[in-house]
């Protein structure tokens, strides 16, 4: 059964999501696998991963229809959607224009969670936040966030806003990248934002035998690796992670990630058998 976390007063995700980086392409379209991709996110959508990510950018704008279909099915309010702003598309005209064409590629009248992708230093700050207002204001949004910012700069993020606030921030976040550990996990636990966990299986390799450490952890609590993974990540509080996968098998696997728990003492030793 998925455990779920609250995102915003009263606002509930599932600590596991499903990420679309690579379903309908990467840097360009491609629909050689649209029938399985959209399967693959209706099969998620049934095994709870009601949170789905996509962006503008994944695809050239395909992966955003794919994810369109794939939903079609389902109550609107039964689903949460966060797409992103690619960096290019920051200046106000730019950001609110993205947004219009990422509803209209997703078949919605708004998404859930709208993030700048990444930050650029070329475009003021102030400019974007405010443009991200903007698409909260008219009901584009219900939520806005940044991804793959740092400390610093998601808190100037924060004070350039007039009226709303910075709910998640998305980075990269796994045992085999633990820098948001170091310093920016501990403030967004303080101020009570979501870090949402990207390529929280380190690409795939926290999926395969070959740490000892998890590999020991995998037997002692019969689970698979990439369970073993999911779980030291979406135990933290604030906690949530994105996997990506359109494999059945995968998905089923990653399901039993949530339910269970790893002793603390475990956890510790897991986290540092990869530093």
């Amino acid at each position: 059964m998925m455990s779920y976390r609250e995102i915003a007063p009263g606002v509930e995700i599932p600590v596991l999501g499903l990420g679309t980086w690579g379903m309908g392409g990467r840097q360009i379209e491609d629909h050689r696998w649209d029938s399985e991709n959209v399967t693959a996110i209706r099969m998620a959508v049934e095994l709870g991963f009601t949170h789905i990510d996509t962006a503008e950018y994944y695809g050239a704008g395909h992966a955003e229809e794919l994810v369109g279909e794939a939903i079609e099915p389902y109550p609107r309010d039964s689903l949460f959607i966060t797409t992103k702003v690619w960096h290019t598309n920051l200046r106000h005209s730019d950001l609110v224009a993205s947004m219009k064409k990422s509803l209209r590629r997703l078949g919605l009248d708004y998404v859930d969670l709208y993030l700048v992708h990444w930050p650029n230093p070329d475009v003021p700050l102030g400019e974007t936040m405010m443009a991200m207002e903007r698409c909260a204001d008219e009901g584009y949004t219900r939520f806005i966030g940044v991804s793959n910012f740092s400390r610093s700069l998601m808190r100037e993020a924060q004070s350039r806003l007039e009226s709303h606030t910075l709910v998640a921030n998305q980075v990269e976040y796994s045992l085999l990248d633990q820098k948001p550990k170091m310093d920016l996990l501990s403030s967004m636990q303080a101020e009570g934002r979501t870090l949402i966990a990207y390529s929280p299986l380190g690409k795939g390799l926290l999926a395969k035998p070959g740490n000892k450490v998890l590999d020991g952890l995998a037997e002692k609590y019969d689970k698979s690796q990439a369970q073993v993974a999911l779980n030291w990540l979406v135990s933290q509080e604030n906690v949530v992670a994105i996997p990506k996968t359109s494999n059945p098998v995968h998905l089923l696997d990653i399901v039993g990630a949530v339910g269970w728990e790893i002793g603390l003492e475990d956890s510790i030793r897991l986290s540092q058998g990869f530093i």
